[in-house]
């Protein structure tokens, strides 16, 4: 029997958990800036998305998902036959390192870049080298992993193979290419939100398509992750808050004495030696950055997450006083994805965006007069209405601020408001009891309003009375959130360290 010895392999980073372990935090407080990922899905990953890939499930797709790469093509303005799936561009580095330089040579452009490259050559015994013209197979990564950069394309004689991974942050593409004869690499785990669907795509001509797909395993992609990739090309892909906040972070770290290059990408590369240390330093407010032997790289998430970054960073490297924690929650139904981070007290940064655009101002403005820092966003099933997705945007702020208020040690537990708006008067009361208690009077109620606020009783264990009435539903709505948000800013002032119960807890 011959036996193999193990490569070199690909080192995949420690996960959630191990590195909680490690520095005593809960994994949910854990934020990687080590995977050039988006800090939330995008709006399509959502159940209904795969209810009809999981009705089919027990099936093969007969076409090779004919409809996702048709699609595709039509993105690019290229025939069906120019596009091959693949789980990832990964799988395709791989195949084409065995395809066009087996036993052969392998270059990169530039020579400092995706390790994944490396190792598809050491699985095909191929050779890197230096030199590109000599090479039978080049890959160019542009943008360039792990630096930022965008490089120039060479002239080759060997395989050109164009990996656009990070293509939709430049704003340019290599696509022309193809017409001589360069194979180009996507991906839908970066701009499009969907890493652990691993899929890619490569497009070529149709005569090297039909040369990888011959080569390929049959449907490497699942069907649930076709139909999630499918769903994220419905909407013209917009990457441009992202590069806004790149710009931001790239700012923000420069004051901090930190000199990022220039990025096209979603993450950021800080030259500098020994990097690790840094890495090692940052583990134990839960930020996880990555270490290159030139370097750091850091991927831009939101503003909420990188703030986190940011003020991790302001510890170790000038000592000044970290902000408090705050909670990460997340909740999945069949019906709704809410993502929730919520910072108690905040500063009154706000953002929710569900789709459901009534109720998502209402709690905006919950939060806003509650001066806290919240980020909620997802999508529910508003197809069937209002109620699945507004009765879970509250129950999944609800989850969050009960995880904030902990054990409500020195809070001042009671806070009550009063608050007009135009004819409307709402007055709110809340006692952070730990018991969930509602009793709500609007009049008149725009459709879910009370429904909303018991929900929030449930789940943040509180006790809620709020009485509004008026003339104008949304001025009656609007008035008692803002009260509601008023009553929990003044309960969650602190005034010492006790629990303010005879029973020594809430």
């Amino acid at each position: 029997m011959t036996t193999r010895e193990a490569l070199d392999a690909y080192q995949w980073p420690p996960s959630n958990e191990r590195i909680a372990a490690q520095v005593d935090l809960d994994a949910s407080q854990v934020i990687r800036f080590d995977g050039n990922t988006p800090a939330t899905p995008p709006a399509s990953a959502r159940p209904g998305t795969l209810a009809r890939a999981l009705a089919d499930v027990n099936e093969y797709d007969r076409g090779r998902y004919e409809s996702l790469r048709r699609a595709i093509a039509a993105v690019h303005d290229v025939g069906l036959d120019q596009i091959a799936l693949g789980a990832g561009s990964d799988e395709f580095i791989v195949l084409l390192a065995r395809i066009f330089a087996e036993n052969g040579t392998v270059a990169t452009v530039p020579a400092d870049s995706y390790s994944m490259y490396r190792y598809a050559a050491l699985m095909a015994r191929a050779s890197i080298i230096d030199d590109v013209e000599k090479a039978d197979l080049v890959f160019v990564c542009r943008p360039n992993n792990p630096t930022g950069e965008l490089p120039d394309i060479p002239q080759v004689s060997g395989q050109l193979v164009i990996d656009e991974a990070y293509a939709h942050y430049a704003g340019v593409d290599a696509l022309e290419q193809v017409a001589n004869g360069a194979i180009i690499l996507r991906t839908f785990s970066k701009a499009y939100g969907l890493a652990g669907a691993r899929v890619g795509y490569a497009v070529a001509s149709p005569e090297l398509t039909a040369v990888i797909t011959s080569r390929q395993a049959p449907l490497s992609v699942s069907s649930l992750s076709a139909a999630l990739a499918l769903a994220a090309l419905a909407t013209p892909i917009d990457v441009s808050d992202q590069i806004a906040e790149r710009e931001r972070l790239a700012k923000e770290l420069t004051l901090l004495g930190l000199e990022p290059v220039p990025s096209f990408t979603n993450f950021l590369f800080i030259p500098m030696e020994h990097p690790q240390d840094l890495v090692e330093r940052l583990l134990p407010y839960g930020v996880v950055v990555r270490a290159f032997a030139r370097g750091l790289r850091i991927s831009v998430r939101d503003e909420l997450d990188d703030n986190v970054l940011l003020d991790a960073l302001r510890a170790e490297l000038t000592g000044s006083a970290i902000p408090a924690t705050g909670v990460r929650h997340r909740r999945a139904t069949a019906e709704t994805l809410l993502t929730a981070r919520l910072r108690v007290p905040g500063e009154g940064r706000v953002y929710v965006h569900t789709g459901e655009g009534f109720y998502d101002h209402m709690l905006q403005q919950l939060a806003f007069h509650g001066g806290m820092d919240l980020r909620l966003e997802g999508v529910g099933d508003l197809e069937t209405g209002e109620h699945h997705t507004v009765e879970d945007m509250m129950i999944t702020f609800g989850e969050a601020l009960n995880q904030a208020l902990g054990d409500r040690r020195g809070l001042t537990r009671y806070g009550e408001a009063r608050v007009p708006m135009d004819e409307a008067l709402a007055y709110a009361v809340v006692d952070l009891s730990g018991r969930a208690t509602a009793n709500i009077s609007i009049t008149p109620d725009p459709g879910m309003a009370a429904h909303a606020f018991i929900s929030l009783a449930q789940t943040a264990r509180i006790t809620l009375h709020v009485t509004a009435t008026g003339e104008n539903a949304h001025h009656v709505a609007e008035a008692s959130f803002k009260a509601v948000g008023r009553a929990l800013a003044q309960a969650m002032t602190r005034d010492g360290s006790l629990v303010r119960s005879t029973k020594g807890s809430l």
